[in-house]
């Protein structure tokens, strides 16, 4: 397979599809559907403005957009202009984002109206030289952009007040760069080669200060084709129709730019892209509206759609796979999933540095595993001990892995690139978990999670899932502290499901199912829990805030 893709670069992968499939639609976004051809026609203008600027090859471009068409738009024109994108949580603080364009050294930076007043914090020194403000209605119909700009400026109140005076709206930046096409005879490729960085892509900073994931051309062209590979006995036999790929998860996050939008692209399928997940009501109107073929999603999005009683009345004889990531599902979500939409969850398990995807459970199965399944084609999974010599099959080390979507390294970061390869390059992840003899991987744990009892380890993810199974419990995460008697102890978040959650029936929920170092010391309620982007615990806050 290797040979077929090899000297591919990323922008060849996306140049045929858009191609290929020039009469699909490859986006809706507010109800508007938009073509592969009118998706390549405005990446043309994106990258013909971007060329315009006279800008270094391999440039930084910073997007820091949700989930609209515009942010396809610039993804892809960026890559063709032969610079570099550097997805940007749009809902970062000021502070984030001064931090991550600074290190990233971004020349130009695309953002959302609704969050130019973070853009406009930044100190005049760290902002990029050239600004774009995306409105909401941009690339809508007219009359529709009209309606949607007014309900959201004034009804909804949702754009604070910003000022950038050197900013310019993607719409006029969009029409320079179609004039700066025409004059250059419509070539607005820059020289890209497969070793070249198409993303910088920041880790979410679980375990520490973010770092940039370097990841090539071919670093994404490979985990295009394996993602591929392994979605063929489930979708194979469906590819001659276009298939429809529903985008809650944030596209600036790794596991939906590669999943939604380039595998998606590359299979040809209509990305049905959620603007905010977080509104559950909108987000029902959507599913109602475009059935989904593949839903990729996370546990927290998972439980919050089965407690929707609309969710359940659902059509779900379209839906194929049901994807996850991100995040360990448990138990009884999977087992309630497949009972509402006669689907299992396929779990995977994959990083930033991996562009992301490892492992992949087999598409075509018909139940729910816990485990993350198998590598990837062409992927190496070892189980590492601490002095990184490989333990044999069965015991609990550190997941190392080798393949051809592990990155080139952390950006501007030598020392940090280097304490994460061993010797024969494989990238050290800091997951904890073993494989079995079948060859199936099983993740325990983050390796700067795992707390140290009286000599004993704890993972807290399997607490999580016994505390996730109470039925007073929404959700809850557990974490160490330091403990002079027996070096750390445990203390359990609690979301309650119920006011009266009785903490007495938790203990004893735990004495039924633990073993007793493994049982918390403390319980805290609380109200909800600190989550990255896609709905992962940050167990380092709650350390912080509750030391």
């Amino acid at each position: 397979m290797q040979e077929t893709w090899a000297k591919l670069t990323l922008v060849d992968v996306l140049d045929q599809a858009l191609e290929k499939y020039a009469d699909r639609v490859a986006s809706v976004s507010f109800g508007h559907g938009t073509t592969y051809a009118e998706l390549d026609r405005l990446s043309r203008s994106w990258a013909g403005w971007l060329r315009s600027l006279d800008l270094p090859s391999q440039s930084r471009v910073a997007i820091m957009l949700p989930n609209v068409t515009s942010c396809l738009v610039a993804l892809i024109g960026t890559l063709r202009a032969g610079h570099v994108v550097v997805n940007i949580n749009p809902l970062y603080t000021a502070r984030e984002l001064t931090q991550q364009l600074r290190d990233s050294k971004s020349q130009v930076i695309v953002v959302f109206e609704a969050f130019a007043h973070t853009l406009q914090q930044v100190p005049i020194r760290d902002r990029p030289e050239h600004m774009v403000v995306v409105r909401v209605g941009d690339l809508l119909p007219k009359h529709k952009s009209l309606l949607v700009n007014f309900a959201v400026r004034y009804i909804k109140r949702g754009i604070p007040a910003w000022r950038l005076p050197e900013a310019i709206g993607f719409t006029q930046a969009l029409r320079k760069g179609a004039v700066w096409c025409s004059k250059n005879g419509g070539i607005v490729h820059g020289k890209t080669c497969p070793q070249d960085l198409a993303f910088i892509q920041y880790t979410g900073g679980t375990t520490g200060e973010p770092k940039g994931a370097m990841l090539t051309q071919s670093n994404l062209v490979a985990n295009i084709m394996q993602i591929g590979e392994v979605a063929r006995p489930a979708i194979g036999h469906l590819l001659d129709r276009q298939l429809t790929m529903l985008t809650v998860l944030p596209l600036y996050h790794v596991f939906a730019m590669t999943i939604c939008a380039l595998y998606a692209l590359h299979a040809g399928m209509k990305i049905v892209l959620v603007i905010n997940g977080r509104d559950i009501a909108s987000l029902l109107k959507i599913l109602k509206a475009y059935p989904p073929s593949i839903f990729p999603g996370v546990n927290t999005l998972f439980a919050t759609l089965l407690r929707q009683k609309q969710f359940r009345e659902l059509d779900f004889s379209g839906l194929v796979l049901t994807l996850a990531g991100g995040m360990a599902v448990h138990q009884q979500v999977a087992q309630e999933w497949q009972k509402v939409t006669g689907k299992p969850i396929i779990q995977g398990y994959g990083m930033s540095e991996t562009s992301p995807v490892i492992c992949a459970n087999p598409m075509d199965s018909v139940e729910f595993s816990a485990s993350v399944g198998y590598p990837l084609p062409m992927t190496e999974v070892r189980v590492l001990d601490d002095e990184h010599k490989p333990l044999p099959s069965g015991q609990i080390g550190e997941i190392a892995v080798r393949g051809p979507q592990v990155m080139k390294g952390y950006w501007c970061a030598e020392e940090e690139t280097a304490q994460s390869m061993t010797r024969n390059g494989y990238f050290l992840t800091g997951d904890m978990g073993y494989i079995d003899e079948r060859g199936c991987v099983t993740l325990v744990d983050r390796k700067k999670d795992m707390i140290l009892v009286s000599g004993f380890n704890v993972y807290p993810a399997e607490l999580d899932a016994v505390f996730s199974e109470h039925p007073d419990v929404l959700e809850c995460a557990a974490v160490g502290y330091p403990d002079m008697h027996s070096g750390e102890c445990i203390r359990l978040f609690v979301v309650p499901r119920v006011k009266d959650v009785d903490l007495n029936s938790l203990r004893q929920w735990s004495q039924q199912r633990l073993t007793p170092y493994k049982r918390p010391k403390e319980m805290v309620l609380v109200d909800s829990l600190p989550k990255n982007a896609v709905g992962k615990t940050l167990r380092r806050m709650l350390r912080q805030l509750y030391p």
